[in-house]
């Protein structure tokens, strides 16, 4: 039996995105998401993860890393104070949550949530300062890769972490 609530008509859902396909909620200052097009014949396929005429972002290529998750793990929370993250889904599916710590930023305390997989890929910037987590969601191995605007710091790393469980972040695994 289906409840229809003291009105008698069911709840209707509420827009989550606009007909162009683009999410109505607020997103967090400084965090973009580019489309990808993934070209498929039978062959294989071929997917575009950064070209310098989209005009993406302002900082140049300067690292790339391959990053893989099991499935069910989150890797995260990090922040980091010096660059933006870059990032492409390879491969499997993963859930992105940001929460914007920065104290000055127009969208302070917000929190945003992206799902993102080999069918649904995107180029996704994480401003220095967000607070980000990734959980793979899926049942195999996911792969994403990572541009940061700087090299990696093996001696002092750009990496603060706090436990996937933190209340300081508003924000529950689901």
């Amino acid at each position: 039996p289906t409840s229809f609530g003291t009105t008698g008509i069911p709840a209707r859902d509420v827009q989550t995105v606009q007909p162009t396909g683009e999410a109505v909620a607020a997103r967090i200052d400084g965090v973009v998401v580019k489309p990808l097009v993934t070209h498929v014949d039978e062959r294989g396929s071929v997917c575009e993860l950064y070209h310098p005429d989209w005009a993406y972002h302002a900082d140049p290529l300067v690292f790339v890393e391959y990053v893989t998750i099991r499935p069910g793990k989150i890797k995260g929370w990090v922040v980091h104070e010096k660059q933006d993250d870059r990032g492409v889904v390879g491969y499997g599916t993963i859930q992105v949550a940001l929460y914007d710590g920065r104290a000055g930023s127009p969208t302070f305390g917000l929190v945003n949530e992206f799902c993102f997989s080999e069918a649904n890929r995107a180029l996704f910037t994480v401003p220095q300062g967000v607070w980000h987590a990734v959980r793979n969601v899926g049942v195999t191995d996911a792969l994403f890769i990572n541009m940061p605007t700087r090299a990696y710091d093996h001696a002092a790393p750009d990496k603060h972490r706090l436990p996937v469980d933190t209340d300081a972040i508003p924000y529950v695994w689901r």
